[in-house]
């Protein structure tokens, strides 16, 4: 199952690239595999995926304590700054920057750990009170304030838009994201600013979103199933 769900998300990412005059090659697929069982994992790993987001630090560390070291993690859920060092240890990219003071910790933890890490900044495109991230008119004064007083890599922006079953109704706020991605980039605000990343679209809107720029699409139920609570 887990093997023919994978191959028909890397279609549609492929024909949504191509559709958008981009390459296949330019978007990366994001398993999204928080509550699902190291076993599951494997299935997708034997599949050749071998890029995952987590939401949860203690249920990621105890997975990747029973998976090929050779995997890559994301985190890809609300981060708590105390368990900033935790998230520093575990993963290669951690998705969901959102606060000065997270960044600094995550920086703080880095230093000590003799490592580098890479993150997003976290946008709240939709404004939503109840969903993490900066507003997109916050960004570039947090940007500054990162690329000045940390040795962070700021890859590029994240975004969750406000659900809806309608796909289409994502667009606007992949837009959002693209252009404020162009907009900060030509400030020379990330570590890249030629290959700036988007993590963008899931299981319901990652076509759309790869149409609208999307380099990262973070895809659970589609490739897993429905999530057990």
């Amino acid at each position: 199952m887990i093997r023919d769900n994978l191959a028909r998300i890397r279609e549609t990412i492929a024909s949504s690239a191509r559709k958008a005059g981009r390459s296949p090659e330019a978007v990366k697929l994001v398993a999204v595999s928080k509550t699902v069982s190291p076993d599951l994992i494997f299935e997708a790993v034997q599949a050749g995926q071998m890029l995952f987001g987590e939401n949860y630090i203690q249920e990621a560390a105890e997975k990747m304590a029973c998976l090929p070291a050779s995997l890559q993690w994301h985190f890809t859920g609300h981060l708590q700054s105390n368990k900033a060092r935790r998230a520093a240890e575990l993963f290669d990219l951690i998705e969901t920057v959102d606060r000065w003071k997270l960044a600094a910790a995550l920086d703080s933890h880095a230093r000590m750990l003799g490592k580098t890490i890479s993150i997003l900044l976290q946008i709240n495109t939709g404004r939503e009170p109840q969903k993490s991230g900066v507003l997109p008119e916050a960004a570039e004064a947090l940007l500054t304030r990162i690329a000045g007083e940390t040795g962070l890599r700021v890859l590029g922006l994240m975004t969750m838009p406000p659900y809806s079953p309608d796909p289409e109704q994502s667009r606007p706020y992949f837009s959002t994201l693209r252009q404020l991605g162009q907009r900060l980039a030509s400030l020379g605000l990330f570590t890249n600013n030629a290959e700036v990343e988007l993590s963008m679209g899931m299981s319901n809107d990652y076509a759309v979103a790869i149409e609208e720029g999307a380099t990262l699409v973070r895809v659970g139920t589609a490739l897993f199933g429905q999530r057990q609570a």
